[in-house]
């Protein structure tokens, strides 16, 4: 039979009153305590296996301790583990769980897992999307504590939490510019979406900062996938005067990208120094030399949305309040000085 440690045990354990355990296990009383003696009655609860009774918290402060975490498709993309990942974290620093549920698109779907989620009395919910998008948010929601993932609403009136498209493209241009490039060109997406202005954004800001003219013909709009990057690099690549370095929608669109860099008899950084973006590690890794991409956080944006939406719960009537997360370069080997 397993003995569950509870508050009197580590109490006797650490040499102190269960008052004391009490408060320095609680974040909302734990300033009642010295920071020598929270530290080595948390020790001492870890050594002993203590676990805090969530049910009779829950009970407590009329709350379930659990969030609910709705998806159009999230969990079927490379991107999900991290996300969803970054979402537990946060929910289990602060004492709750995370129930995943993914719609598929299905908007009735979609439906029943919100009325279940209410069933299991959820305390809020993240709305998530595969990709930054617009969104209107299913009337199930309504009433219930909701944090935007990867998505934003037109009126702004739900906290949401999103890549910093702009930014993204300006690391990825600033890093071709530190390289030597003034030839630069862009594969861009062709889907009217806010990565697609956003990041076309930057690259034009990143060009004009440094005085770079932007030549359209070093500009191409395609599908952001592979072939739809190898198509659009064979355009760019194979003009009289090419660009020498390409900053791609994505790395998707990258790794086309390369299959025309080497139709060409083009290497890669020799002759065409190449950035994307997402850090598709199966991808990004993968490649021969590894790619240069500009890193989208996923795990980040998934702490920032629970944090968020367990501060609205604790802190009701809070502004929505909209965040745009910084996006780090990945150095690899696909950016080099250009050719002489």
């Amino acid at each position: 039979m397993v003995t569950r440690v509870g508050i009197r045990e580590v109490a006797k354990a650490a040499g102190v009153s269960v008052t004391t355990v009490s408060h320095a296990l609680n974040e909302a009383t734990s300033f009642r305590v010295k920071a020598e003696t929270q530290q080595h009655i948390r020790d001492v609860a870890k050594d002993l296996g203590y676990a805090p009774n969530r049910l009779a918290s829950g009970l407590r402060n009329q709350r379930s301790q659990i969030l609910g975490l709705v998806s159009d498709e999230i969990t079927t993309t490379p991107f999900a583990g991290a996300m969803i990942r970054g979402a537990q974290d946060a929910a289990y620093d602060r004492g709750y769980v995370v129930m995943v549920v993914n719609s598929g698109l299905d908007s009735e779907l979609e439906a029943r897992e919100i009325r279940m989620l209410q069933q299991h009395q959820v305390d809020g919910v993240v709305y998530a999307r595969l990709y930054h998008q617009g969104v209107e948010l299913p009337g199930e929601l309504a009433g219930l504590p909701t944090v935007l993932l990867d998505a934003v609403t037109g009126n702004g009136s739900v906290s949401s939490v999103v890549p910093d498209e702009v930014g993204a493209a300006e690391t990825a241009v600033e890093a071709l510019i530190r390289a030597g490039h003034t030839k630069i060109g862009m594969i861009n997406n062709v889907d009217d979406i806010p990565a697609t202005h956003g990041r076309l954004e930057g690259f034009l800001n990143t060009l004009r900062r440094h005085g770079l003219e932007h030549d359209p013909r070093h500009f191409v709009a395609g599908v952001s996938d592979t072939p739809g990057g190898r198509r659009s690099a064979l355009a760019l690549l194979g003009q009289e005067e090419p660009p020498t370095a390409l900053f791609c929608f994505s790395d998707r669109v990258a790794m086309g990208a390369y299959q025309a860099a080497a139709a060409l008899g083009l290497s890669i950084p020799d002759d065409v120094s190449i950035v994307g973006v997402d850090n598709l590690e199966l991808i990004a890794d993968a490649l021969w030399p590894g790619l240069t991409t500009v890193a989208l956080p996923h795990y980040e944006m998934g702490r920032w949305a629970v944090n968020r939406i367990l501060d609205d719960i604790e802190h009701p009537g809070t502004p929505a309040a909209q965040a745009q997360l910084e996006c780090p370069l990945i150095e690899r080997g696909s950016v080099g000085p250009p050719p002489a």
